[in-house]
């Protein structure tokens, strides 16, 4: 998969949203999304981080992107079933959702667990998750083909001592994909998800402090999978679970 080659107009009149969009493997998959022609919608916390990557892609002459600021440890159902309508309204359906916006929470043993930060990474790789994807389900049917990607790791397919709150929402994240791949088959919603691996990201640099980063890949380097599970060359895949290394 890391020797796939997308078509330069492979997305060209799609719509995806991106969570995360403001930095890390969000930002780089916002880019390559709009570089390959699709109109992409930027979520996240952080608006002037959104605002730096809608100016990049504008300047670089993609498509002209949205922004959608939401603080996904906060927003309740109703906010996701508005931002369904507003892209509705928008854009009349949507081609591809990347959940990728994800907390690391408090890595330690288990008996030390804090459950204010358990229940956080709960709410944003699980819940906000299950609530976003649920709204958005009708407006990803109205399109040919959809492509729903959640964010894996390795430690959410096979469990790893001191990782706590992040390895349980992401056993749960493959959960949600498999059930909902299963619910989708033979429709026009695809559902599958990825694990990035060792990347070059604030993220990983929180887990591994030790660790030399520029002995990782950046996250322009594992993007092949995450162009073909939003190209219509994946139209045939459900249910998968991609490495991106």
């Amino acid at each position: 998969m890391s020797e796939y080659q997308v078509a330069a107009d492979a997305l060209k009149g799609k719509t995806i949203l991106v969570t995360g969009a403001g930095d890390g493997i969000g930002k780089a998959a916002a880019m390559a999304y709009a570089a390959h022609g699709a109109t992409v919608i930027l979520l996240g916390r952080t608006v002037k981080k959104l605002e730096a990557v809608y100016d990049a892609i504008v300047e670089a002459g993609y498509p002209q992107p949205a922004i959608v600021p939401l603080d996904m440890k906060g927003a309740t159902e109703q906010n996701y079933k508005d931002m369904a309508e507003t892209i509705a309204e928008q854009f009349g359906h949507l081609d591809g959702l990347l959940h990728n916006a994800s907390l690391l929470g408090v890595l330690g043993p288990f008996e030390h667990t804090d459950f204010g930060s358990f229940n956080d990474v709960m709410q944003v790789n699980v819940t906000a998750q299950a609530m976003m994807t649920k709204a958005l389900l009708p407006v990803l049917r109205q399109a040919p083909k959809a492509s729903i990607v959640f964010t894996s790791s390795g430690v959410g397919r096979k469990g790893r001592a001191y990782w706590n709150a992040y390895a349980i929402s992401k056993f749960a994240t493959e959960g949600m994909m498999q059930v909902l791949a299963h619910e989708c088959e033979g429709s026009q919603v695809r559902v599958n998800s990825i694990n990035p691996g060792a990347t070059r990201t604030g993220m990983r640099a929180n887990a591994y402090p030790a660790e030399n980063p520029m002995d990782l890949k950046t996250p322009e380097e594992i993007l092949p999978v995450y162009l073909y599970l939003m190209s219509d060359d994946s139209g045939d895949e459900n249910g998968g679970q991609f490495s991106a290394q």
